[in-house]
């Protein structure tokens, strides 16, 4: 394969202009597994590792938002300012395999697989990300919602790469979740992430491996809404659990069985919502 390595978006999108069919490496902790068992066999590979744009991140308090650099490691976002800013993307960053792949691997990358079993995932999908998109044809923006449309597949267009993206900075308590065949190194068999907003005591759940894209629990929030104060008693919590899990859409695989994933979201579900009442 032939590997180029830009080190300007603007040389980037020139490059995937020419080679439409090009594959984009960031971190490559999904890609070379691919390429390694042939699943994969590109003829022409851009490489985005020399683009330092997009390894910039910047909290913006004016607007009460964060914006993230797609080349953005998990290992920075787990140990920077970000961490404070977005508690639950810390979280799920340290959940992602070992120290080495987390000092390699990019969110923008999480992005570019779009595998429900992606770690940051539900974080986006419940702060209702808005993903920042860069071609030769200009710049656009697209809610997370309608950025990934099924198992490993996104709304890129021919030529396009994802440039980073931006997150509401929350007031409130969020939290992120996830159950594996272990305890480390794992590829979730089932995730959740909780974001309960202090101003009007709402909640935003998203689940991830337990359906073909991220799931948000709709049902459940508005359910959540409607209980009104006080919400830090036990039944409530399993209830709402409950209903997290009648939304999920799991499968059963070599990893796990669809029973087990939904009662996996029961109890993740019911964990986030004492936790987040509990301060």
């Amino acid at each position: 394969m032939t590997v180029h390595s830009p080190r300007t978006i603007d040389q980037a999108v020139t490059l995937l202009e020419k080679y439409p069919s090009a594959m984009i490496l960031s971190g490559g902790t999904d890609f070379m597994v691919e390429v390694n068992f042939n699943h994969r066999k590109p003829s022409q590979v851009v490489s985005t590792r020399a683009i330092e744009e997009l390894r910039q991140w910047n909290i913006d308090h004016d607007t009460n938002s964060i914006f993230i650099g797609a080349g953005v490691t998990y290992s920075t976002i787990e140990s920077s300012d970000i961490a404070q800013a977005a508690p639950a993307l810390a979280e799920a960053s340290r959940t992602v395999g070992s120290p080495q792949i987390r000092a390699a691997g990019t969110m923008g990358g999480n992005l570019g697989t779009c595998s429900p079993a992606g770690d940051t995932l539900p974080v986006f999908a419940a702060l209702d990300a808005k993903i920042l998109l860069a071609s030769n044809a200009g710049r656009r923006e697209v809610s997370f919602a309608d950025f990934m449309v099924g198992p490993k597949k996104n709304s890129l267009l021919a030529g396009e790469m994802v440039l980073g993206v931006s997150l509401p900075i929350i007031e409130g308590w969020q939290g992120y979740a996830k159950v594996g065949v272990r305890n480390a190194m794992v590829i979730s068999i089932a995730s959740a992430c909780l974001v309960r907003n202090a101003s009007d005591d709402s909640v935003r759940v998203a689940l991830g491996s337990v359906g073909p894209t991220i799931i948000r629990a709709r049902a459940a929030e508005s359910w959540w809404l409607d209980q009104g104060a006080p919400r830090s008693s036990s039944e409530m919590h399993t209830e709402f659990g409950a209903r997290c899990a009648a939304e999920a859409s799991p499968i059963t695989d070599h990893r796990s069985t669809a029973e087990y994933r939904r009662h996996a979201i029961k109890v993740l579900c019911t964990r986030l919502a004492a936790r987040s009442t509990s301060r």
